[in-house]
């Protein structure tokens, strides 16, 4: 059974009938079960469990604990390209929207690689514009070679590709994938990708899949909250980080919460995701899948983050840069979104140490 296959099961399936039912006692069974199931997992979703938000996250911590140490992981996003062929009406990359764009050349990925590597920080996350007329398999090949020499680990957040190209991107060298599904809800992922190849639902949708058969240690999903509705959103992600671990269980999976931050455009979210319910949806996740990675971006505010560690988190970026370009020059380019922890890495660095983690600044040697 394929993943689309998963969601459609539950096309017959009332949520709000059964969220709304949730009683406080339901949320305690669920958290006194040891191993957690799908309906745990609403449990823990639902508005009743927002009140039961500290004994979820005091248990969230403990299975982290157990299961991940006092460890936390840094990497870092490089951007080389913000040209764009969709038109997503939330993203600040958007090809209508009048921005600075910048495309780097093999020459300037290079500097952007020395200043990044200077840092230590030896996992690097390669992001652009979903332009594959410009951005070329052929460029990313390119590009790769190029930071493999300065880091251990690589992974993408670029535009789907075929499994074959991403068993020949493995082969190079390239350990990690994040694709963000967006949205699952089918209707409104067409009314926020009117137009372009990321217009293609399933094709997007398979793409984790795809990477995890070509081998691809490392796999990065989530929903891109503010699009539709939290919960399902919510739990949706989570069944398929499920799916993804028991069909492909020599790769990791990892789930992010990004939410909609500011970005060029008029885009107006639908549904807002607040502090406390990100905290009861991070910690779900957690209770649902124990050893499931969970990482935070530099979207969120310092403040949030430095509370965050204790709850489940085991990655998180640090000195951010979403312009192309950014690590060598000052702008040129317009942001794709705006960070929120604008923490030098020094900064960061001490305030994990503060609460008691192990900074990890890699923890992956390719085989030669």
């Amino acid at each position: 059974m394929s993943y689309a296959e998963v969601l459609q099961s539950f096309d017959n399936f009332d949520f709000d009938t059964y969220l709304t039912h949730v009683t406080d006692e339901m949320v305690l069974a669920s958290l006194a079960k040891e191993r957690k199931d799908r309906f745990d997992l609403l449990n823990f979703l639902s508005p009743k469990g927002g009140n039961h938000i500290e004994a979820m996250a005091q248990q969230a911590h403990r299975i982290t604990k157990q299961r991940f140490g006092n460890t936390m992981q840094l990497y870092i996003p490089l951007y080389v390209s913000n040209y764009c062929s969709n038109e997503c009406v939330y993203c600040g990359f958007n090809r209508k929207n009048k921005i600075a764009r910048k495309h780097l050349t093999l020459e300037e990925i290079d500097l952007e690689a020395q200043n990044i590597a200077k840092t230590g920080i030896q996992h690097i996350l390669l992001l652009t514009g979903e332009s594959d007329t410009l951005v070329t398999f052929e460029y990313l090949v390119s590009a790769i070679t190029v930071l493999k020499q300065y880091f251990a680990s690589i992974s993408l957040e670029v535009y789907p590709l075929s499994e074959d190209q991403y068993k020949e991107l493995q082969l190079l060298g390239v350990d990690g994938l994040t694709i963000y599904q967006e949205t699952y809800n089918t209707e409104r992922y067409a009314e926020v990708h009117p137009t372009g190849k990321k217009s293609d639902y399933l094709w997007r949708l398979n793409t984790p899949e795809r990477g995890a058969k070509a081998g691809i240690r490392s796999i990065g999903i989530g929903p891109l909250f503010g699009l539709d509705d939290i919960r399902k959103e919510a739990f949706f992600a989570a069944v398929h980080g499920e799916y993804l671990m028991q069909t492909y269980p020599a790769s990791e999976v990892s789930l992010s919460l990004p939410r909609i931050n500011s970005a060029e455009g008029d885009f107006t979210q639908t549904h807002r995701l607040d502090d406390t319910t990100f905290v009861q949806t991070m910690v779900s996740f957690r209770l649902f899948l124990p050893e499931v990675g969970i990482t935070i971006s530099t979207r969120e505010n310092s403040w949030f983050r430095n509370h965050l560690m204790p709850l489940g988190v085991t990655k998180m970026s640090a000195g951010s840069k979403t312009t192309v370009g950014g690590y060598y020059e000052s702008g040129g380019s317009t942001a794709q979104f705006e960070t929120s922890d604008n923490r030098s890495i020094i900064e960061f660095v001490h305030e994990v140490q503060k609460q008691g983690y192990q900074v990890v600044y890699k923890d992956w040697e390719p085989m030669v």
